[in-house]
């Protein structure tokens, strides 16, 4: 079935909420582990089903957020998905209470116990208007950035259509673009501020009718990380600090040098290359039939799998008026299938984010057979494992897409995928501090961000731009608005794929069969223990950083950059 064809209707939530609370009293009433393991399978296929609603809506909204009918369900939504969050963690009471909890843990493992517990422990009847504001908050940014209507070259364009100016080879372009987008963004600014101010206090005090000290305690719960700690994040934060800032300050005056710059400004840094920064060779539809042969070239699994995701529709790829910015990947249990949101611009970075989408969609579809939805994708940070190490596997097949500018794009991949960790890490460090402070002014957090700018980003120089100067980058990160704490899965897992790139050089069969099988694990353990059954070190680990940033500086060290400057 295509996804045209997937059909929408909205879900009565009351008769939802009657069907559910007989089905976990079934669970309750249950008389053996037998028993109780029938009642899930009610309780499964009621989640199944709304949770399917939910993210079909969120898909067609994003898609066009101009949709009047859509914007509607997606307000629905926002309003009822709390009230569905109770519902499961009145199953997840049930469930952790059971008198037969170690032969259902024999059964499904520890970790979906671990999880459940979690989930008691994040909601409460208490604070379910706190969670529906929460929501329409999230939605109210997602709108302001989505309205971007910015004039620029005779056109009207969105964030992500005017990135192919800033990527430009005319440095003057370059610097009128990123100009341009940061007019938007500065006369944003307070609404920006003033969305933020508020989820920012609203979620504080969620915390704290929760029984936490603080939003960070709590955050951390949300994402279900059974198995280390902001501490521990603090230990990898440092090692990025010591080892990761000071070679990303080295590459950018090698790419200073390499475009011949006497003075590098922030609008330069997305410019590599004085012949051009590497393109994929076609359109999005080209793009897609050649993806054809890298992914069909790195498994058959993979091959037969983008085959389905092409033929069914479940990609959306390109930018167009009114669509949501951003890219995701999600799941419609209902119908087995992923789907992939993400905005074309012309750009590598078409490439880089189709590849990682994809290694979301592989290991969602890999675990498809897992029967509770706790197992159907593992803790986010986890998941980023599976997206940014397809992005490194495929490395072979890039010239299928991007022809002679293949070094080009392996080269500003590899380093790029280095030098992002460093702002991921300050966006971390950033929400730890305004979840620590919660009083402190909008002026304040902004003051904040640029000084950790200054501490993990030293090269950037925004040029007197009043509204960079002052601290408002970060207003552009989605994430933080939407999805607190969650920017540091990215960099954990950033480490992780860089260890399957060394580990692709060296024996890349065992590469594959290795992600192959994380993959299939689905959920079903945590962060940690996911990394070590895949032969990799915890980024927790001291040393860990420096033994695959090693591997980076070796490689880089054999690179002529001279060769890039020739067309």
């Amino acid at each position: 079935m295509k996804f045209s064809e997937f059909t929408y209707e909205r879900p009565d939530v009351a008769s939802l909420k009657r069907e559910f609370e007989e089905a976990v009293q079934i669970f309750k009433d249950a008389s053996s582990a037998n028993e109780q393991n029938e009642a899930m399978k009610k309780v499964v296929a009621l989640r199944n089903s709304f949770e399917s609603k939910a993210r079909l809506a969120k898909i067609r909204h994003t898609i066009n957020t101009e949709d009047v009918f859509y914007k509607e369900e997606q307000a629905f939504m926002d309003e009822n998905l709390p009230v569905y969050q109770g519902m499961v963690t009145a199953f997840h009471e049930a469930l952790v209470q059971s008198p037969f909890k170690d032969e259902l843990e024999s059964k499904w493992g520890s970790q979906l116990f671990r999880l459940a517990e979690l989930k008691v422990k994040t909601y409460s009847e208490d604070v379910l208007e706190d969670l529906k504001q929460e929501n329409k908050l999230s939605s109210e940014y997602v709108k302001v950035m989505a309205s971007a209507k910015i004039e620029f070259d005779g056109k009207e364009l969105n964030l992500a259509q005017l990135s192919p100016y800033v990527q430009s080879a005319e440095r003057e372009t370059r610097k009128a673009a990123s100009k341009a987008a940061n007019a938007f963004l500065s006369s944003n600014q307070e609404k920006f501020d003033s969305i933020y101010d508020e989820l920012v206090k609203l979620r504080t005090g969620i915390a704290k009718k929760l029984g936490y000290s603080t939003f960070t305690e709590l955050a951390y719960d949300r994402m279900g990380r059974t198995d280390y700690n902001a501490a521990d994040v603090k230990v990898f934060r440092e090692q990025v600090k010591e080892i990761i800032v000071p070679l990303c300050t080295e590459l950018k005056k090698r790419q200073q040098k390499r475009i011949g710059l006497d003075e590098f400004k922030f609008y330069d840094e997305s410019f590599s290359f004085t012949t051009g920064n590497p393109k994929p060779q076609g359109d999005a539809e080209w793009i897609v039939n050649q993806s054809k042969q890298v992914f069909s070239g790195l498994s058959q699994e993979t091959g037969a799998f983008f085959n389905y995701m092409a033929e069914d529709e479940l990609m959306d790829l390109e930018s167009k008026s009114g669509k949501a910015p951003g890219g995701y990947c999600t799941y419609l249990q209902d119908y087995t299938a992923p789907f992939i949101f993400t905005n074309f611009n012309g750009s590598d970075n078409d490439v880089r984010v189709l590849l990682h989408e994809i290694g979301h969609a592989f290991q969602m579809y890999t675990s498809r057979g897992f029967e509770v939805p706790e197992y159907q994708f593992p803790t986010l940070e986890a998941c980023e494992i599976h997206s940014m190490s397809m992005e490194f596997l495929t490395y072979p097949w890039m010239d299928k897409l991007f022809g002679k500018d293949t070094e080009k794009y392996l080269y500003s991949h590899l380093t790029g995928a280095v030098e992002f960790i460093p702002y991921g890490v300050a966006v971390d460090e950033f929400q730890h501090f305004v979840y620590d402070n919660p009083d402190a002014t909008p002026s304040e957090r902004r003051l904040k961000w640029r000084e950790l700018e200054k501490t993990y980003l030293p090269h950037r120089d925004y040029d007197g731009l009043e509204y960079l100067e002052s601290g408002g980058f970060w207003h552009r990160q989605g994430h933080i608005f939407r999805s607190p704490f969650y920017y540091i899965d990215y960099t954990l897992a950033q480490i992780c794929a860089l260890q399957f790139w060394k580990r692709a050089g060296e024996n890349s069969e065992r590469a594959w069969e290795d992600y192959f099988a994380l993959c299939q694990k689905g959920g079903s353990l945590p962060f940690t223990k996911l990394v070590e059954e895949a032969g990799l070190i915890s980024p927790f680990e001291k040393g860990c950083v420096a033994s695959v940033v090693g591997e980076v500086e070796k490689f880089i060290a054999t690179v002529d950059e001279e060769q890039f400057a020739k067309a």
